[in-house]
Order: C-alpha cells, then sequence, then structure tokens
C-alpha cells in the first residue's frame, strides 16, 4: 500500500469524480425543479410578510401537484446513476487489481481479460443489497410502530424493536458487501465468473482463516480509528460555533470529511491488496506427524543394524584370544 500509493491515489480519484458528477446532477436537477414550481403574485407576498403561518401557506401553494414529478425525477436520476456507477467501478476495479495483480505476481494476468461482465455482476448484486437493506431499514420502521400499542406511554419498546431490526439488516448488509467485495478479487486473480468469484470468496476463509481474518481485523481497526480521529475533530470545531464565522465552520467540517473520505479509500484499497496477496500467495503444507512404533516392536535402528549385521559371523567378541607367546 505505501509501495505503491498511486494505486490508492487512483481508488480515491475516480470515487470522488463520480461523486462529484453525481453531486452535480443532483444539484442542477433540483434547480430545474425549482424553475417548474408556479409561483404567483400572492404567493410573493406571502412570502414577504415574515409569517410563518402565512409563508406556510405560500409554501404548501407552490409544491401542491409536485410530488409526482419529483418521484420520478428520483427514479430517473437513480437508475440512471446506478448503470454509470456499475459501468465505472467495474472499468476502475479491474484497473486497480490488475495493477496489484501485476506487482505482486508478474505472470498471473498474462492470459486473463478484463472481465468487466463477471465484475459488473458483482456490482449489480451490490446495489441489489443496499436496496434491500433500505428497505430492511424501511421494514424496521414499520414493524416497529406496528409492534407499539396506540398511545404507549413508553415509547422504548418501539425503539429497541427499531434499532434491534435495523442492526441486524445492517449486519446482514456488511457480511454481503464484504463477500462481493473480496469476490472481486478472485474475477482477476482466477478469472472466475461471478458466481464463481462468489463462491471462491466463500471458500477461502476456511482454508486460510487467519491471514484473511488478520488483514480485515488491521485495516477494520485503522479504518474505525481514523473515524473516531474524523469525528473528535468535527465536534471539536462544531463546538467553537458560535466563536467563529458560519463559513469558517462549514469549510472546517468539508475538510475533516473529505479527509475522512480519502483515508478510508486509500484503506480500502490497501485491504483488496492484501487479499490478493493472500490470494496468490502459497498455501500453507500441513506438517503430518509420524505415529510412534507400537509397544514390543523393533526400532528403526535396531533394524537397521540387524539388516548389516549377519548373525551367522563371527565378530570380534567371538574370536578367542591369542595365549602367551
Amino acid at each position: 500500500m505505501f509501495r505503491r500509493p498511486s494505486l490508492g491515489l487512483a481508488e480515491i480519484a475516480w470515487r470522488w469524480s463520480f461523486g462529484f458528477a453525481a453531486a452535480l446532477l443532483l444539484a442542477l436537477s433540483f434547480m430545474e425543479y425549482l424553475h417548474t414550481l408556479p409561483v404567483t403574485a400572492g404567493d410573493l407576498f406571502l412570502l414577504r410578510t415574515q409569517q410563518p403561518f402565512l409563508i406556510s401557506q405560500a409554501m404548501a401553494h407552490i409544491f401542491a401537484g409536485s410530488g409526482p414529478r419529483v418521484v420520478k425525477a428520483t427514479i430517473l436520476l437513480g437508475l440512471a446513476m446506478t448503470v454509470v456507477w456499475i459501468a465505472i467501478a467495474a472499468l476502475c476495479r479491474s484497473v486497480t487489481l490488475r495493477a496489484v495483480e501485476s506487482y505482486l505476481c508478474e505472470e498471473g494476468i498474462a492470459g486473463q481479460g478484463w472481465r468487466m461482465g463477471s465484475l459488473a455482476g458483482l456490482n449489480f448484486l451490490r446495489v441489489a443489497a443496499a436496496l434491500a437493506a433500505g428497505l430492511g431499514g424501511l421494514a424496521a420502521f414499520l414493524i416497529a410502530g406496528a409492534a407499539s400499542p396506540e398511545g404507549a406511554s413508553a415509547p422504548g419498546i418501539a425503539v429497541l424493536i427499531f434499532l434491534t431490526v435495523l442492526l441486524l439488516v445492517w449486519l446482514a448488509w456488511a457480511v454481503m458487501n464484504w463477500v462481493l467485495s473480496f469476490a472481486s478479487v478472485f474475477v482477476i486473480a482466477q478469472g472466475e465468473d461471478t458466481f464463481g468469484a462468489i463462491a471462491a470468496a466463500l471458500l477461502l476463509p476456511r482454508s486460510r482463516v487467519g491471514p484473511v481474518l488478520a488483514a480485515s481485523t488491521w485495516f477494520g481497526l485503522a479504518h474505525v480509528t481514523v473515524f473516531v480521529i474524523a469525528s473528535s475533530v468535527v465536534a471539536f470545531v462544531l463546538a467553537l460555533a458560535g466563536a467563529l464565522p458560519p463559513i469558517v465552520i462549514f469549510l472546517g467540517v468539508l475538510i475533516v470529511t473529505l479527509f475522512y473520505f480519502a483515508v478510508a479509500d486509500f484503506l480500502y484499497m490497501g485491504r483488496l491488496a492484501a487479499y490478493v496477496a493472500i490470494v496468490e500467495g502459497p498455501e500453507a503444507i500441513p506438517v503430518v506427524e509420524a505415529a510412534p512404533p507400537p509397544v514390543g516392536s523393533p526400532s528403526p535402528i535396531t533394524m537397521q543394524a540387524d539388516e548389516r549385521v549377519d548373525p551367522a559371523e563371527l565378530i570380534l567378541s567371538d574370536v578367542p584370544a591369542p595365549g602367551p607367546s
């Protein structure tokens, strides 16, 4: 990771480029949506009164009937950005993993293609898992609301149910996302297809649980450490909100957030490189201990001695000593 920092920088570059383009597209779409809202002279008059009730009436009249357009625009933008992300993520992941593979094993990718189809399939499954996790969060909210009796004075049970279901949904999504992310290594390293890479990602930790667990644990601890430090710095900056101008607070929070995302992407690329090294590394040869010989059987040394010495041959101890001259 530190010998080839360009890999981490490439990961940051493509992720941030896509994020900036998506944010710009959302902002332009929102501005275009605002231009389609009808604002009458009466609405302007109510907005200028600076009365909360009159302003709310004007806003309700302005946004009335615009809900279907928001839903259609959201679905269209979501589908477009999803398709673009699947294609761009597949291309960039192929480039970065091939670079790692060529650095660790120069002969590993000589006959392998870009495997764009398999990587796109994995990215599609990641999007499906994220969508399922979002629906699971909505289901947690509905289950908590249905389990809470009407007019209950203590909402603690509903909150506990909501947090429990949400935690289970998050754990399921985290495991699935890790498997799909790990499977991309086998697509480039071993030329597997989408489902073959998933099967390999599920089978490898069984044979190399130590290295996989060590890489995941150390990079996970590093990520948590960076998150705690960034959160502490953001909390300190927000505590100075009354003493500093708002623009300074906003820039401080933005810089810390961008720094956290950059380090997180760098660690993500380092973890993938560690997984590639584990996959391409030699398998551990099991050491078979020799079973002790059974009781009463001659030892190997005795057997070798018996084979070398003929019992019928006279040895020095059996030859009579010569008498005195």
